[in-house]
C-alpha cells in the first residue's frame, strides 16, 4: 500500500538530514502543510529548536495578488515558517525522491474569528465559536474557495489533501480547554454546533422552520444534556431531544450547505491545477459530524473528489461506508496516528494498516513523521517493511 506521512516545513527547513530521514521510513509520499491553524508542535530531531509555536493560522507561503482590497484573506505566517516555508521544504522532500502533496487546513481559523467576528458559527445561545467559521456565508465561502486553490496548488505539488472542509461546531482543543465538564455525546455536540448566525437563520427560513423557535427549541432540547443525561448515541439521540422534524431539516439544511461548498472548492482546485492533480478530502462518513474530518455524504464526495483520508486511529470502521461506493480509482486513505504520545500505535502499523486493507482502504497516512520519536518512527520502518 502506498504510504504519506504528514509534515510540516519547519520539520524540514533547518534540518539538512530531515528529508532522507522521511523517505527511509518507506513512504513515498509526504502531505506537507501549506496552510495551517495555530499550534505548538514538539520538533525532537531538528538542529536548531525542539518547539515550535504558530500562533495563529496562516499559509506557509507568499499569498498571491488575489487578496488584494479584500477584507476576509490569509494571515502570512511569523517566524515560525518565513518566506516560501512550504516552497523550500517541498524542494527539499523531492530532492530526496518523495512525491509531494499539499495539506490545506480551511473551515478552522481562530484569527480570522477575532478579526471578523461576524465570520464564525453562532450556537443557539449566542455564543460565538471563532474557530469556526460558518460555511454558510457568502463572503467566508468565497474565502474558503479561494484558498483552497491557491495553497492547494503550490509549485511542484502533485496533490491535495483538504482538511475543515465542512462544518467545524464547538468541539475543538482550544487553548488551555475546559469545555470537558459536561459529556455533551454526540448528540449534544451537534446541537451545541448548530449555527444561528444570519445566514443560517435565512436557511432555515428557507426550510419553514422560524430561527427563533428553533434556538429556543435547542436550548431546551440540550436541559437534559447540562443536567448529566446519558448519550443516547448517533442521531437517534438528537431527533429524540429535538424532535424529528426540526432536526431533519437542520441536517437538511447544514448537508447541502457543506456539499455545495466541496464541489466549488474542488472545482476550483481543478481550475487551478495542471492535468492529473490529486484532490482528497479529510472525511467522515456521518454527514452530521463536525470538526477536522467534516462529515460527508460518501456517494457525493467520491463523485466530487478523487478520494478521501478518514480517520482509522483506534479502528477502521469508517472506511466501509467509503469502500461501498469506491470506483476503480478512487483512493480511500486510512489515516493512522504513529505518534504514540498522541494515542497512536505505531507498534501495531502492519496490522493495523492489514485490517484497513480488509475494510476497503487502498493507501495509508501517517500522522505525523514530524512530531514522533525515534522509537516511533524506528517502529513506522519495521512496520512498513514488513506490507
Amino acid at each position: 500500500m502506498k504510504a504519506s506521512a504528514f509534515v510540516y516545513p519547519w520539520d524540514v527547513n533547518g534540518d539538512p538530514a530531515a528529508p532522507d530521514r522521511i523517505a527511509a521510513l518507506g513512504v513515498r509520499q509526504v502531505t506537507l502543510a501549506a496552510a495551517y491553524h495555530s499550534t505548538r508542535a514538539l520538533t525532537p530531531r531538528h538542529p536548531r529548536h525542539r518547539v515550535v509555536t504558530a500562533e495563529h493560522a496562516a499559509v506557509l507561503y507568499p499569498a498571491g495578488s488575489r487578496w488584494q482590497g479584500r477584507a476576509l484573506r490569509p494571515y502570512p505566517a511569523g517566524d515560525w515558517a518565513p518566506g516560501d516555508a512550504y516552497g523550500e521544504a517541498a524542494a527539499a522532500l523531492a530532492r530526496a525522491g518523495l512525491e509531494v502533496h499539499s495539506w490545506v487546513v480551511l473551515a478552522h481559523n481562530s484569527r480570522l474569528g477575532a478579526e471578523h467576528p461576524r465570520t464564525s458559527v453562532v450556537n443557539a445561545y449566542g455564543d460565538r465559536y471563532p474557530w469556526a467559521p460558518c460555511i454558510a456565508q457568502p463572503a467566508t465561502r468565497a474565502y474558503l474557495v479561494d484558498l483552497a486553490a491557491e495553497a492547494a496548488v503550490r509549485p511542484g505539488a502533485a496533490g491535495t489533501e483538504l482538511e475543515s472542509l465542512g462544518w467545524y461546531g464547538l468541539q475543538h482543543l482550544h487553548a488551555h480547554d475546559k469545555t470537558g465538564g459536561v459529556g455533551l455525546g454526540e448528540a449534544g455536540q451537534y446541537l451545541m454546533s448548530l449555527c444561528f448566525c444570519p445566514a443560517c437563520r435565512t436557511g432555515y427560513d428557507d426550510l419553514g422552520l422560524d430561527a427563533d423557535e428553533l434556538a429556543a427549541a435547542v436550548r431546551t432540547a440540550l436541559e437534559p444534556v447540562w443536567q448529566g443525561l446519558p448519550d443516547d448515541g448517533g442521531w437517534a439521540g438528537v431527533e429524540k431531544l429535538l424532535g424529528t422534524e426540526p432536526a431533519t431539516a437542520t441536517r437538511a439544511w447544514r448537508d447541502a450547505t457543506a456539499r455545495s461548498l466541496q464541489e466549488e472548492a474542488v472545482a476550483a482546485v481543478r481550475a487551478a491545477a495542471p492535468e492529473g492533480f490529486q484532490v482528497l478530502l479529510h472525511a467522515d462518513p456521518v454527514s452530521h459530524h463536525v470538526g477536522a474530518n467534516p462529515g460527508v455524504d460518501p456517494a457525493h464526495v467520491l463523485a466530487v473528489a478523487d478520494g478521501v483520508v478518514v480517520p482509522c486511529t483506534g479502528g477502521a470502521a469508517l472506511l466501509v461506508p467509503f469502500a461501498e461506493q469506491r470506483r476503480e480509482e478512487t483512493v480511500i486513505a486510512a489515516n493512522l496516528t504513529v505518534v504514540s504520545g498522541m494515542g497512536g500505535s505505531p507498534g501495531t502499523l502492519a496490522a493495523d494498516a492489514a485490517r484497513a486493507r480488509e475494510l476497503g482502504a487502498t493507501e495509508l497516512r501517517l500522522y505525523h513523521a514530524g512530531l514522533a520519536s525515534d522509537a516511533d518512527l524506528d517502529a513506522v520502518r519495521a512496520g512498513l517493511g514488513a506490507l
